[in-house]
């Protein structure tokens, strides 16, 4: 059963990976808008290393009880379902990039992989039983259509890949903040807590 300190753990890994993956869109994005600058790169790069010391610090105090949720048969089932989801998001990204590049539309690759990414937070929202990833899923999908329709240069705007990077970053953020829930954390914040 998922405790609250299992629950803290759980998003401080997820914090770590959005930390460093907003990271990775952030300067895609600045390196667009702005060219190699040293100074914007390296800002991105203490925002991020900062928000994942955070991240690490909440996962530091809390592993011990994750490693004892791991043995459970749906920690199992939804590490499965994460591997699949996630293994079957890059094959798309991959296949999509290679369609579009092929047809003579590069410039939508980025906003193509942003929605993808986008998309396979949803059944992640429900596999991880986390609502907010529904939030990030869909941001995320609605920024990488939304920017690609009205920013000038449509795909090729770099404010694109800086939205999906500050989407992570408040992602992160939000899941380092967010106090535990769901019945089966409640019932066992009530119970042993």
């Amino acid at each position: 059963m998922t405790t609250a300190s299992s629950f803290r753990a759980s998003r401080a890994i997820g914090a770590m990976f959005f930390s460093l993956l907003g990271g990775v869109w952030l300067v895609l994005g600045s390196n667009r808008a702005f060219g190699l600058n040293p100074p914007v790169l390296a800002l991105v790069v203490v925002g991020a290393l900062v928000l994942f010391g955070f991240a690490w610090r909440v996962f530091q105090r809390n592993k011990e009880a994750l490693v004892e949720d791991a043995a459970s048969p749906a920690k199992k089932k939804a590490d499965r379902v994460f591997n699949i989801v996630n293994a079957g998001q890059w094959i798309l990204i991959l296949a999509l990039g290679n369609v579009l590049v092929n047809v003579g539309r590069p410039e939508w690759v980025l906003a193509a992989a942003m929605f993808i990414i986008g998309l396979h937070f949803l059944p992640l929202a429900h596999v991880f039983a986390y609502p907010p990833h529904y939030v990030t899923g869909l941001a995320l999908m609605t920024w990488a259509v939304g920017y690609s329709l009205v920013a000038p240069n449509g795909p090729a705007n770099p404010v694109g890949c800086l939205g999906a990077g500050v989407i992570l970053w408040a992602s992160a953020a939000f899941g380092l903040t967010v106090k535990p829930f769901g019945r089966q954390v409640q019932t066992q914040i009530n119970g042993n807590e």
